[in-house]
């Protein structure tokens, strides 16, 4: 990721990597939960935490209620996804993240602000994707400041890939919004070329670009700052068809 999500790795790597081949959903990096991330892992991973053992879900056992479902990929740190849960408690929020610290520090964002609307994974997103999520299950998947490989002889490992956006398709309902951010110029026209190519989608924009960014993604510290020092960000959002 580009932003703080780079910041906390995770605590045991063997933990979270999947077995699946294919591009994965994150990259490892070593390092420790701090003491807080812990023991809010150790409270509340038993309530709010979902497992890979447990196989496909039905959300409505999940939360226990129909509500609108939002899945979000890498969410790092959390701030932004408990931000959004918190705005909108009339929704359910499913996060996927391998590092265990951004796993910690969003279970201590939602003991802080007595949050019920929020799951998390943690393990790779392709497993979650594939093993876990019913077909048209969801209305929005979000996918925020990805790793953007940006050497050239690495943009093969970027996650948004044709066969990836297809995943993520059958996942959503019809009418359902994929939405994608980043900060990387070039990943974002990566991202526009796969998109507005993929079968199943289309672009929310009249005109066929990028979207101002949403009210309800919150911007993110490093966002901020690299909007004053005069990086751009990108959003795009498009809409599954059929």
């Amino acid at each position: 990721m580009t932003d703080e999500k780079d910041s906390q790795p995770i605590d045991n790597p063997d933990e979270a990597v999947t077995m699946r081949r294919g591009i994965r959903s994150f990259v490892l990096r070593q390092g420790r939960m701090t003491e807080g991330q812990k023991k809010a892992y150790d409270r509340s991973w038993p309530r709010y935490g979902l497992t890979r053992e447990q196989g496909m879900i039905d959300p409505r056992q999940v939360f226990g209620r129909q509500a609108v479902l939002n899945l979000e990929i890498g969410f790092g740190m959390g701030q932004s996804l408990a931000t959004m849960a918190e705005a909108a408690p009339e929704q359910d929020f499913i996060g996927v993240e391998v590092h265990t610290a951004g796993v910690g520090a969003l279970l201590k964002e939602v003991e802080n602000r007595g949050l019920d609307n929020v799951r998390i994974y943690n393990i790779d997103a392709n497993d979650v994707i594939d093993l876990c999520l019913p077909d048209a299950s969801l209305d929005r998947v979000m996918l925020f400041f990805p790793d953007p490989w940006h050497k050239k002889r690495h943009h093969k490992r970027r996650l948004v890939q044709p066969e990836f956006v297809q995943r993520i398709r059958h996942k959503l309902r019809v009418g359902g919004i994929f939405h994608l951010a980043t900060d990387w110029e070039n990943y974002s026209e990566h991202m526009m070329e796969v998109m507005s190519e993929a079968e199943g989608f289309a672009n929310t924009m009249p005109e066929g670009g990028f979207a101002p960014r949403p009210k309800d993604r919150p911007q993110t510290k490093f966002e901020q700052r690299g909007l004053q020092r005069g990086h751009g960000v990108w959003d795009l959002l498009f809409r599954r068809t059929n």
